[in-house]
């Protein structure tokens, strides 16, 4: 038995197995449903009595008793082979984002590759894939505790072609315009620099001169 899904269904299914010799003999299935209902109680105040409260517990033994509760639900998935391995892995991640319900923080990334026992969990924030640019196999793969920029505008060059007119009246101005679209660019860039920052982000693009 793994998490019970199957077992839910198949009890289900019995259950209206039983019921129908009652509903055929006349009997109304409110009185059925009430019956339910009250063994759905009794079961659940049992269950009440036999469960083990972690409050209270020291860290590790909160850890154990949540690393069976999670071996229990890997027993019948794919994985079920290296259980003990998974449920650590996953009561770590629950423990390391605290006790608010922030479960959508933990996210798989999935590499292919290599074997399960590969598998490792990333105290942080982590990329399916590095970066594809031009030098980004020189760049570190990893950064501990790093200053973050986070961005929402465009870090590349790109002509103001958007809620801008220009007129000339010279030809020979024209460098002048394309020498200010420069300077727009490489002061967003100076500007990341002097922040210290080790990772940039950005919701926009990133182009090459950036990257590089």
């Amino acid at each position: 038995v793994g998490d019970g899904t199957t077992t839910v269904v198949l009890l289900a299914g019995e259950f209206l197995k039983e019921a129908k010799p009652f509903v055929e003999d006349g009997v109304h299935p409110q009185n059925l449903i009430r019956s339910y209902r009250t063994a759905c109680n009794l079961a659940i105040e049992k269950i009440k009595e036999l469960a083990v409260s972690i409050e209270g517990k020291s860290l590790e033994e909160k850890k154990s008793l949540l690393a069976k509760c999670a071996a229990t639900t890997l027993s019948s998935k794919l994985i079920g082979g290296e259980k003990e391995f998974f449920a650590s892995m996953v009561v770590d991640a629950v423990i390391a984002i605290g006790s608010e319900d922030r479960l959508n923080m933990i996210g798989i990334k999935k590499v292919p590759g290599g074997n399960m026992r590969d598998s490792f969990l990333v105290n942080g924030v982590a990329f399916k894939k590095t970066f594809s640019y031009a030098g980004f196999e020189q760049q570190p793969k990893k950064f501990t505790n790093p200053r973050i920029l986070l961005l929402n505008i465009e870090l590349e060059l790109k002509s103001e072609k958007e809620n801008a007119e220009i007129r000339l009246s010279d030809p020979s101005q024209y460098q002048s315009i394309v020498d200010a679209e420069w300077n727009i660019i490489y002061d967003k860039l100076d500007k990341c620099v002097k922040s210290g920052a080790k990772v940039v982000l950005s919701r926009l693009a990133i182009g090459d001169l950036a990257t590089q």
